[in-house]
């Protein structure tokens, strides 16, 4: 049985409980958690909330209100790094608060919307992907934030890999993500 398409209201309540959900977890931790990575190239929780930031500055909102403005051009690429330069030397918890603040003026933003059936339907052109729905987009915003939850999850208990000794084996979140 394949699981249904999430409501609105179903993706609302994962996008509402995100930041808060992340400062319960990053607030006030040593710099040994929130600035570990799991390699070269790779993101450290601190890195995430920036691009987090980013994302509700330069992409959701931005990309629903141009599709829902029936642009037929595709949406401003999105700077994936952007956070590297615009959070740098800012404290965590300042990007913490920036973050939920900005989370929720766009979910008031959103729900200001009045969505339809047919809205969700509307169709924005994404410079990679081609044709995309707003449900597309709001979908993928909801399931970006799991994404990234997950990614410090797995970043900050790879800073214990090789404490845990022999069970190292049985936790799934020590392996390298497969792509």
């Amino acid at each position: 049985m394949s699981p249904s398409k999430p409501s609105l209201n179903d993706l609302l309540a994962v996008l509402e409980r995100t930041p808060a959900g992340l400062a319960k977890l990053l607030e006030g931790l040593p710099e040994t958690w929130v600035t570990a990575t799991e390699g070269d190239n790779t993101w450290s929780p601190y890195d995430v909330i920036g691009h987090l930031i980013y994302g509700e500055q330069a992409n959701w909102i931005p990309r629903a209100r141009h599709i829902l403005a029936g642009e037929t051009r595709a949406f401003d690429p999105f700077d994936r790094t952007a956070q590297f330069t615009q959070s740098q030397g800012k404290p965590l918890s300042e990007l913490l608060s920036t973050f939920a603040s900005l989370r929720r003026d766009n979910l008031a933003i959103l729900r200001g919307m009045n969505l339809t059936n047919a809205d969700l339907d509307r169709v924005g052109l994404h410079p990679e992907f081609g044709q995309v729905t707003l449900a597309h987009l709001l979908a993928t915003w909801t399931v970006h934030d799991l994404d990234h939850l997950g990614q410090i999850a797995r970043t900050m208990a790879k800073t214990c890999a090789s404490a845990v000794g022999p069970w190292s084996n049985v936790l799934s979140i020590l392996k390298d993500r497969q792509h």
